[in-house]
């Protein structure tokens, strides 16, 4: 099992930055990515950004730019660096690993990116 807590979300108004952190913890090892994604009211669930155990990075094409995941292993933690959000940032923003066969989640954490 893999744990994952997320720390860092809140209240920003657009143009402004926030990050994200995701503090991994239980069977960390053989961890093949690990990512964030977000939710919004009403839609779907989708891909930021991810970052492969061997430092291979992708994002969604909303967030190229303007935002940055990166890792410190010592730590076992992954964050998500946010510049110049803009109000359709605004969702649940959750931490997600994969390892093996199997996915892990957060409990999410909660951004919200005033007009």
């Amino acid at each position: 099992q893999v744990q994952l807590v997320e720390s860092g979300g809140g209240l920003v108004q657009a143009g402004g930055s926030l990050r994200l952190s995701c503090a991994a913890s239980g069977s960390i090892f053989s961890i093949n990515a690990m990512g964030w994604y977000r939710q919004a009211p009403g839609k779907q669930r989708e891909l930021v950004a991810r970052i492969t155990s061997r430092g291979t990075t992708n994002y969604a094409d909303s967030a190229k730019g303007r935002f940055t995941i990166s890792r410190d292993n010592a730590k076992h933690t992954v964050y998500l660096q946010m510049n110049s959000l803009k109000p359709e940032d605004t969702a649940v923003y959750y931490c997600n690993a994969l390892r093996g066969g199997n996915e892990y989640w957060g409990q999410g954490t909660q951004v919200t990116v005033s007009s």
